[in-house]
């Protein structure tokens, strides 16, 4: 129980902006990471073969996959570049520091505005509705 008290200490530090970008930042990172390690397998497969790779291709091409694409993939890249871009600028500026919380409140909304259009198209294609 003191590790869990311990943890849950660790990640609610403050709980504000700058701690649920940061723990985004990283979750996101994590996920992109591993679909590239993914694609990675998945392209070296086409070594033994492509009679293997197009046998594994079904897998990309199911509903669940592609749901995991657009709930999953897509706005954890979206975010992940939107807030390196917004760390990048603190970086550079320095002074920008002190208004971090509002930086991510606007990176916030520009996710919002780009990813929901962005989904729809996605959703609506997956449907044959364009």
């Amino acid at each position: 129980m003191a590790a869990f008290a311990d943890w849950f200490r660790a990640v609610t530090y403050r709980g504000r902006e700058g701690q649920i970008a940061w723990m985004l930042h990283r979750i996101t990172g994590l996920g992109v990471f591993f679909f590239l390690a993914l694609h990675i397998i998945d392209i070296f497969l086409m070594s033994f073969g492509p009679e293997l790779f197009d046998s594994l291709l079904f897998f990309y091409h199911q509903f669940l996959f592609k749901l995991s694409i657009v709930f999953g993939l897509f706005p954890g890249v979206l975010y992940h570049g939107l807030n390196g871009i917004r760390v990048v600028a603190i970086d550079f500026w320095p002074n920008l520091g002190k208004k971090q919380a509002m930086l991510w409140r606007i990176q916030m909304i520009v996710f919002v505005i780009a990813y929901i259009p962005s989904a729809i198209i996605m959703i609506r294609s997956m449907f044959g509705t364009h």
